[in-house]
């Protein structure tokens, strides 16, 4: 099974992170294929890189279109995840979202802690349809660069996080940040509620997508598009649109 770990940045060391931690949580007999845009935003903070970031993605994904198994987004706002489902003629899963979905089968209600504002994680929850089933939202006060600067000083602060979340009724705590994978384990003992680690998650699901070996569909909002006329794209990304699939 191959599994492209697509990173939505251009910041290669979270890329490396990230595929760190799903080689991990891999099955054995899972190849974990790590790639990094070649454009877009360094690091995804606002609406308008998120969108800048969805081409960078979508056009990563095309080249690689027909030649994997399964797509793990490795951004944690599961940026365009949904042209990515369209688009891509096999399972794509985003890390938050599969961390989310785990958190409800652990208990009633979920938090999730990241860096910096959460206003577009509350509008993503939502997106997911899982409002309700969330506690409450920490945003600690560092940035992904900081993250991977100072790990140690990152855990202290998610840490402190976490048990405001639990305070707050959260029966699971999902980790909202690409630069957060691999933290669980260092703050696993310290928490009085689990933790979900989204690249973890989202291996996991991915691989039993494979195994379902669910048909694509056919009709409807998420059926693969044909016949669509495009201008300067990329090859790969046009072929696409146009309905023919494989790596270019």
């Amino acid at each position: 099974m191959r599994i492209l770990l697509a990173n939505a940045n251009t910041t290669e060391a979270i890329t490396a992170l990230c595929a760190e931690t799903a080689r991990a949580a891999a099955a054995p007999g899972t190849e974990i294929i790590p790639a990094t845009p070649r454009f877009g935003p360094a690091v995804i903070a606002t609406r308008a890189e998120n969108a800048v970031a969805a081409h960078a993605l979508l056009d990563l994904l095309a080249e690689h279109a027909g030649a994997v198994d399964a797509v793990v987004l490795a951004v944690s706002h599961d940026t365009a995840l949904d042209a990515a489902r369209q688009l891509m003629p096999c399972p794509v899963v985003g890390m938050t979202e599969a961390a989310c979905f785990t958190a409800c089968l652990l208990g009633a209600r979920f938090g999730l802690a990241t860096f910096g504002d959460t206003a577009m994680y509350q509008e993503l929850i939502a997106r997911h349809g899982l409002t309700t089933r969330c506690a409450g939202l920490e945003g600690v006060d560092t940035t992904p660069q900081r993250a991977l600067a100072d790990p140690e000083g990152t855990a202290a602060l998610v840490g402190a996080a976490i048990r405001r979340l639990a305070a707050a009724g959260a029966d699971a705590v999902v980790l909202g940040g690409a630069a957060l994978a691999g933290m669980e384990p260092q703050l696993r003992e310290a928490s009085l509620v689990p933790l979900l680690d989204g690249i973890r998650c989202a291996v996991a699901l991915a691989e039993a997508l494979v195994r379902l070996a669910p048909p694509p569909p056919t009709i409807g909002s998420m059926a693969a598009p044909a016949g669509r006329e495009s201008r300067g794209l990329s090859p790969a990304l046009s072929a696409l649109l146009r309905g023919r699939t494989g790596a270019t």
